[in-house]
This record gives C-alpha cells, sequence and structure tokens, in this order.
C-alpha cells in the first residue's frame, strides 16, 4: 500500500471497545472434561468462593459454570439465579440473562429489587419490546415509594449493591426505565417502516467468530479494520486466561457477483503501527493522508483496559515511529481512544472518545481537540457537548464533512436496545437535530462504529453483535463488521376516499401486506396515509373502517435494482358502504355437477381477495341450479355446490367460521332454462351459479394490530370487543332479505 493511494481516503474514525475485552477473555477452559476439573469436586462453600472470585475478575464464562453447579445443588437459591443473570448480561447472551433475572425476581424481588429493570434490559436487546416493557412497568410499579429493603449486608461489595441499591439510584432507573420503554416503542415503530438500507455481513475473510472493529475504508477497493481472531492463542493459566491481541489487518474487496466481498486479510504493514504487547485499533488517517492515528490499549489488573491515542507521520517514503498525542489529549488516569480526525469547516479536529472525569457528563463521552494549522499542535480538549453526551457512554465518533454531521454511538439515549448509532448536525462545539439511524442499521443489540463509503452512493459499514455475527461462545457474544448497502428510497403515498362520494375518508386504519404475509399499519386520521417499502417485494394495501368494505391497491418492487433512482408510487383506496349482497359473475358448473370449471377461478379468488381484505366480513354462499331434475335432487346438488365453493375458499385462506353454505336448487332464477317451449342451455348455464350474502361485520376482527394506536395488541382487542358489547345491533342484522327462499 502505497502513499499515493493513502491519499484518497476521507478521514474516519474506529475503535477497539473495551466492552468486549471481558467478555472475550475467557471463551476456553483448562479443565475440558468436567470429570477432571478439581473445582468441581470442591465443596459447595469452597466452589461458591471460586466462583465469587472468577466473578471479580470479570471471568464471566467460567463464573457461568460454577454458578450452574450451585444452582444444581439448590435450585431456588435467588442468589445464584440473580448471579447467572449478570454473568450472561455481562457475556451479551441476553436469552438465558433475561430467564435468570425474571426467575431471581419470582425468588426475592424484595431481595433483588433491580431484578424486574434488568429483565426489561434483557428483553428489550432480543428484540422481545411488548415484554420488556411489561417488565420496566413491573419495576415502576414496584418502586413507586421505596427504594427496596435494607439487608445485613458488607457495605461496598457486590453482595451489597446488588440487594440494597441507594434511593438515587433508584430513581435514576426509573428515569431510565422510562425511556427504555419509549425506546422500545420507537423500535417498534421503525422496524415496521425500515430505512432505506440492505446489511450484510462482511464474510468469512474478514470477520472471525471473536470480535472485529474499527473498519476503515481505504478508498472503494480495500478495508481496513482490527481483529484479535487470527493470532489468539491459547495459554491456560489458573484462571484459564485467554492471551490475545487486536491488530490491524486489511482486505481487498472481490471481483464477481457476490457485491462486497472480501479477500483473505493481509498484514497491514504501512508502519509500526501493531504492537504485540498491546491491542491497536481504531485507525484513521487524516484527510491529507499524511497523519495516521490509532489507540493503543494495555490491560491491567482484572483486565482493566487503558488506551492512549497514538500518531505517526509519513516522511521521506516511510512512517515515524508512533507517538502518543500531546496537548491534553491523552489525560493521566484516564482511557482515551477511538480517534477521528475531520475538517469542520475550515478547521481540522481530532474527535475522540474518553472517560476523563474533569468537565464530564459521565461514563465515556465525545472529546475533541483542534489542531492548529500553523504548527500540528493540539488545543486542550473541549467536551462535545450535552446534546452529544449523556451520563452514560458516548463511543466512536466518526464525522462526515460532506454533510457536516458527527456519527457516533450511545448506550445513553432512547434506543432500540443497548448501544445505537446516532447522527448530529453541526460541530465541533454545538450540535443540533440528533437523530437515531433506525432500522436496520440499529436493532436490539449493539451497534458501534459506523463509517461511510468516501465515494459513491450512501454505503457505509457499521460493528455489531446481531444474529447473524460469527459467534464463539453464544449467538450474541462478538462484534463482526457489517456492510450497509444503501437502497433506492421506495415510498407508496395514498388516500382513501368513499367509492360513492370520492371524499377522503378520515379514521382509517389502512394495512400493507407483503407476500410473505407481513402486516404494517397507518392509522389515517385524515384519509391520507404513506409507506416504506423494500426491493423484492409484493405489497397489497387495503383500508379497514366499520361499516364499509375496501377494495384493493397492488404494488410490486420485484424488479427494482440497487441502482435503481428513488421512487413513489400513489395508489387510491376506495371505501363502500356494507352491501346486504353481491353476485359474482363467471362462476360455473357442468351440468350435474358440483365441481367448479376451470374458468371460474378467477371469479373465486375475487371473493377471496374480498374476504381476506376486509376481515371483519362474514358471508353466505348460495348456490343454485337449473330446472332441470327433481327439486330435492338439485336441492342436495345445490348443496354441494356451495360447499364446493366454501372448501375453495377456506383452502385459499379465509377461516370456514366466516362462511355458511347454502343450496337453493333451481329457485330464484336470473335467466329463462326454456325458452319458447325448447331448451336454453344459455339461460341454464346462468341459474347454475353462485352468489353470496354478507351478513355480519364483527370489529374485532378488522385489524389484529394497529401500531398507531396505544396499547399492546391483546389491550386494542379488549377495547374492540368492549365497543362491540356495546353497539346494540351489529352491521348486516335486520337487512331486508333479497331472496324469496331464504
Amino acid at each position: 500500500m502505497r502513499k499515493n493511494w493513502l491519499l484518497l481516503i476521507l478521514a474516519t474514525i474506529l475503535v477497539i471497545v473495551q466492552y468486549d475485552a471481558n467478555a472475550q477473555s475467557q471463551q476456553k477452559r483448562k479443565y475440558r472434561n468436567r470429570a477432571n476439573d478439581p473445582v468441581g469436586k470442591l465443596s459447595d462453600l469452597k466452589k461458591l468462593s471460586w466462583a465469587d472470585d472468577l466473578y471479580r475478575q470479570g471471568s464471566y464464562f467460567n463464573a457461568i459454570d460454577y454458578y450452574q453447579q450451585l444452582k444444581v445443588s439448590d435450585e431456588r437459591n435467588p442468589f445464584f439465579t440473580y448471579r447467572l443473570g449478570e454473568c450472561y448480561r455481562f457475556t451479551r447472551d441476553y436469552v438465558p440473562a433475561a430467564h435468570y433475572y425474571m426467575e431471581a425476581y419470582d425468588l426475592g424481588s424484595k431481595i433483588y429489587p433491580l431484578a424486574s429493570y434488568w429483565a426489561g434490559c434483557m428483553l428489550k436487546q432480543q428484540g422481545e419490546y411488548l415484554s420488556a416493557i411489561a417488565w420496566f412497568n413491573k419495576f415502576l410499579d414496584d418502586n413507586k415509594k421505596s427504594a427496596g429493603v435494607k439487608q445485613n449486608l458488607v457495605p461496598g461489595t457486590e453482595e451489597d449493591y446488588e440487594r440494597n441499591p441507594q434511593p438515587k439510584e433508584i430513581k435514576d432507573l426509573k428515569k431510565r426505565a422510562k425511556m427504555e420503554i419509549e425506546g422500545c416503542t420507537m423500535a417498534i415503530t421503525s422496524i415496521k417502516s425500515p430505512e432505506p438500507y440492505t446489511l450484510i455481513n462482511a464474510g468469512p475473510n474478514v470477520n472471525t467468530s471473536y470480535t472485529e472493529l474499527s473498519p476503515y475504508p481505504l478508498g472503494d477497493s480495500a478495508l481496513l479494520f482490527s481483529t484479535m481472531g487470527r493470532n489468539a492463542n491459547i495459554e491456560a493459566d489458573g484462571y484459564d486466561k485467554l492471551h490475545y491481541k487486536e491488530h490491524f489487518l486489511y482486505s481487498h474487496k472481490q471481483s464477481g457477483p457476490v457485491v462486497d466481498s472480501f479477500q483473505w486479510p493481509l498484514p497491514f504493514y504501512d508502519g509500526s503501527f501493531n504492537d504485540a504487547s498491546a491491542h491497536t485499533g481504531n485507525g484513521c488517517f487524516s484527510p491529507g493522508g499524511d497523519y495516521f492515528y490509532f489507540t493503543k490499549c494495555s490491560e491491567g489488573d482484572s483486565m482493566k483496559i487503558t488506551c492512549s491515542i497514538y500518531y505517526s507521520r509519513f516522511q521521506i517514503q516511510k512512517w515515524s515511529i508512533p507517538v502518543k498525542v500531546p496537548g491534553g489529549v491523552n489525560e493521566d488516569f484516564s482511557s482515551n481512544t477511538m480517534p477521528y480526525v475531520a475538517k469542520v469547516g475550515k478547521k481540522l479536529v481530532l474527535f475522540f472518545s474518553s472517560n476523563r472525569k474533569l468537565q464530564s457528563r459521565g461514563g465515556y463521552d465525545i472529546w475533541y481537540s483542534i489542531i492548529d494549522p500553523r504548527n500540528g499542535s493540539f488545543r486542550r480538549p473541549q467536551n462535545a457537548g450535552k446534546q452529544v453526551n449523556t451520563t452514560s457512554d458516548e463511543i466512536t465518533p466518526y464525522y462526515d464533512s460532506r454533510v457536516n454531521k458527527l456519527y457516533f454511538a450511545s448506550n445513553g439515549k432512547k434506543s432500540f436496545g443497548g448501544f445505537d448509532i446516532y447522527s448530529a448536525d453541526g460541530g465541533p462545539s454545538r450540535y443540533s437535530n440528533i437523530q437515531n439511524m433506525g432500522y436496520p442499521i440499529n436493532t436490539s443489540a449493539d451497534e458501534l462504529y459506523y463509517i461511510k463509503d468516501p465515494v459513491g452512493k450512501p454505503d457505509a459499514y457499521v460493528v455489531s453483535n446481531r444474529i447473524g455475527s460469527y459467534a464463539l461462545k453464544n449467538p450474541t457474544c462478538c462484534n463482526d463488521i457489517w456492510r450497509i448497502q444503501g437502497e433506492p428510497k421506495l415510498v407508496i403515498i395514498g388516500t382513501v376516499v368513499s367509492k360513492k362520494t370520492q371524499e377522503l375518508m378520515p379514521q382509517t386504519a389502512v394495512k400493507m401486506v407483503d407476500q410473505k404475509g407481513e402486516m404494517n399499519t397507518y392509522n389515517s386520521e385524515d384519509g391520507n396515509f404513506m409507506f416504506s417499502m423494500s426491493r423484492g417485494h409484493s405489497y397489497i394495501l387495503t383500508g379497514d373502517k366499520t361499516g364499509y368494505t375496501s377494495s384493493r391497491a397492488s404494488v410490486s418492487t420485484m424488479e427494482i435494482k440497487r441502482s435503481d433512482p428513488d421512487d413513489t408510487v400513489h395508489v387510491t383506496i376506495y371505501l363502500d358502504t356494507i352491501r346486504n349482497s353481491f353476485s359474482v359473475k363467471n362462476i360455473y358448473y357442468d351440468y350435474d355437477k358440483s365441481t367448479i370449471r376451470p374458468e371460474s377461478v378467477g371469479s373465486l379468488d375475487s371473493v377471496v381477495n374480498f374476504l381476506k381484505d376486509n376481515p371483519s366480513i362474514s358471508v353466505e354462499i348460495y348456490s343454485y341450479t337449473d330446472s332441470k331434475g327433481k327439486e330435492s335432487y338439485n336441492l342436495a346438488l345445490s348443496q354441494r355446490r356451495a360447499q364446493s365453493v366454501m372448501d375453495y375458499i377456506e383452502k385459499n385462506g379465509v377461516e370456514r367460521s366466516r362462511m355458511t353454505a347454502k343450496g337453493f336448487a333451481q329457485k330464484n332464477p336470473v335467466a329463462p332454462n326454456d325458452m319458447n317451449g325448447k331448451d336454453n342451455p344459455e339461460g341454464r348455464q346462468l341459474n347454475r351459479r353462485t352468489e353470496f350474502r354478507i351478513v355480519t361485520d364483527v370489529p374485532t376482527r378488522r385489524v389484529l394490530y394497529n401500531s398507531a394506536l396505544p396499547g399492546t395488541m391483546d389491550q386494542q382487542q379488549r377495547n374492540l370487543r368492549v365497543e362491540s358489547e356495546a353497539d346494540d345491533e351489529p352491521a348486516g342484522k335486520g337487512a331486508k332479505d333479497t331472496n324469496e327462499d331464504d
């Protein structure tokens, strides 16, 4: 990689994240066979001491083994149960973590008052948003007045913290729980209307079952990143410690039919950046390509990681020896990491993340230092401000000078799960319009290190432990690099109007169902609606309003390519008042047969669509014969014909309970069976027909779930049932019969 190639790079930022270190430091165990594990043979009291020691050191994977053994001996012990929840949370194994927190709550909600809160968090990070909301509300209800029951524990210990949270801590968590509920609601809405992106895993040549971080695009042809998966060296000691070091690699893109796939990675030899004694990562070049910034992190006691920011200058065809960035960027007794250098207006600015205490809002904050253009010195770092930073953690800053936006990850704002990616206009000191990047960039898992391509479409990279990542220990344990592919923005804009008056129909629930049966809803207050679409789908749109039936609109994106421009489709849905009966042409039978003729399938499919589009409607199916034969025989034949229609409609997805089949023989002819004393074949064929009568309009069957209305699905359905019971006469009742033989 020559310097002239590096000049093409637009400045970007990446990082080593401390949050993975503990989770992946204990992946292998010395004693693979439990029968040979001497700890497993200890008494429960000594085994508990061993498990607690592992827990305090951050060796959560190994601690899980021993807490599980202890729980087998004492299944209903709330301490073992809660500790398992904690261990699984710290290893980002959300499903068992939620299970053990909920069990700990059932075993002793007074003993562990935070169990319900953490259960909600772990359910949220699984994407179980409605269940998470219920558990957050349980935490709020349980802590309306008190902060738990004080117990006789050693102050300052983990057990004291778990069982005796301080009143201020409970107060802060109550605020947090309310924000988490808002995040769940936001996620449900965003998933139903995703942003125009597709995310694909960068593949096995980039990602491993360990962790990959800090992607940095080298032009449009290669990717620089950090990994610890390809030089991991397992050396078991008393605590089965895994010795690893994060280091730089880069990978060229492959040419061929698979878009955004990568070749086998190569060592990054541009400078003496990798260090066998430290974790290295978060590399980025200055806008001119003359400086390279990166992070070195070293491990201290209890696996505590401390990071410092280094830089190197390209001089006389080689890179200088890296040195720490001066000017107070690397403050003593703090961790400073994730550098990114960009032009903000006319200023050259170094952004980074630090957990320094002075002027901090709490945890890791985004900081910046202006680089003096006269001598290259770094001015005293400044906090990016309260619009960006929270009392929790803000990390992985990336600044896009093309649109003057700062992108960063935070776990202190309203989010879909843990860390989400956010954008902010402005910089370097003042920001506005803080936006969550939405689904699918953000998910219920953790998202970090968002960075755009330097040229071309708005493609980008993100680091995430979402489902689909290469996992060593559990499905969400470990971070992978994901490719964000920009898609054309496809939108449906529509109106719901009256078929008779052509006026807008307010208070209508509009449904959009794709070919897989997945449904989005839009609560139209004024008769207007809008949906976002994705490529490769077929959509059916209908309206749902009590007392009306709906037409349907069909939209397909099957043929749209990723390179196609944005597109907006305009549709109109017509609502008509419910009629007592309707007939469908071209449903015919052969003489003396109940089998539906092939040319009748299209007409029957229109009935199927009508009933699917109007789920509240129930119908009676009337079938008729011509006048040949005895009436008793024709009555049985017409009943079989009505039954065959009902069977066809049920086979195509309509509940049988919504239909009743009735045969009426040769009654109510619509054409003469005989004409001028002669047989009339055309008339007889018309009389061998099927008609439909609407008999009920049941409100509780109208819309399964309307995301625009308050309440869960069950709550909405209960409200509909109450409304239905309050209605003295349901639609269709008492309608005048149009057939004399009912």
